[in-house]
């Protein structure tokens, strides 16, 4: 495929891509409830879940993917679960405001896989990679190749677009040493996760 070829999928997954959803509302209330190493982590999770869909749709496993549904759906409650969890976790407890600057927040291995159970269980990259996708790419014309710069464009698109969000809501944190400010960030925080949770379950 030549490189214009390339320019619809480009276009059709960036327009996608900064459509808001449960993943930037999850990434949000990560970074300004743990910090920006746990969302850079979280965020690294949501672009292997992209990833993932692509596979499958560039291999046609579109139907196996369908067979396997039950799958597809213990991971869309587990991370809406996980969500949850979170969600009440800051919104009982939160950051303390005396530990705020030394806080390390969540771990690269939990905030890695919350982050890939939300874009796998999310229904927007499910609808764009086994729908869209073969209405701007020929999938039975796609080589290793082709497979490789389709990798890279879904990699730079998404750290494009997803980082803004995380560096904003990071600095906000930081400016955040008010204990009532740090009130509404925790419930804000909580508040965040809590909706993508319920949009991961209730979205069909």
């Amino acid at each position: 495929m030549s490189i214009l070829e390339f320019l619809p999928f480009a276009t059709a997954f960036l327009i996608v891509a900064i459509i808001p959803g449960p993943g930037i509302a999850a990434g949000v209330g990560k970074v300004l409830g743990s910090g920006f190493k746990p969302a850079f982590y979280y965020m690294n999770g949501l672009i292997l879940g992209d990833l993932t869909y692509l596979t499958f749709a560039i291999l046609g496993l579109a139907a196996i993917a369908s067979v396997f549904s039950g799958f597809f759906v213990f991971v869309k409650f587990a991370g809406a679960a996980y969500l949850l969890w979170l969600a009440w976790s800051f919104w009982h407890k939160g950051i303390d405001p005396q530990n705020m600057r030394e806080q390390k927040g969540e771990g690269f291995l939990s905030s890695f896989i919350t982050g890939y159970a939300v874009t796998m269980g999310n229904p927007k990259p499910i609808i764009f990679y086994m729908a869209l996708l073969p209405s701007v790419i020929d999938i039975k014309a796609v080589t290793m190749n082709d497979y490789l710069m389709l990798v890279s464009l879904v990699i730079f698109i998404l750290y494009m677009v997803i980082t803004p969000y995380i560096l904003l809501a990071s600095k906000a944190r930081t400016f955040l040493s008010n204990p009532k400010h740090l009130k509404i960030l925790n419930k804000g925080a909580a508040s965040a996760m809590a909706g993508a949770a319920a949009f991961i379950v209730f979205r069909k």
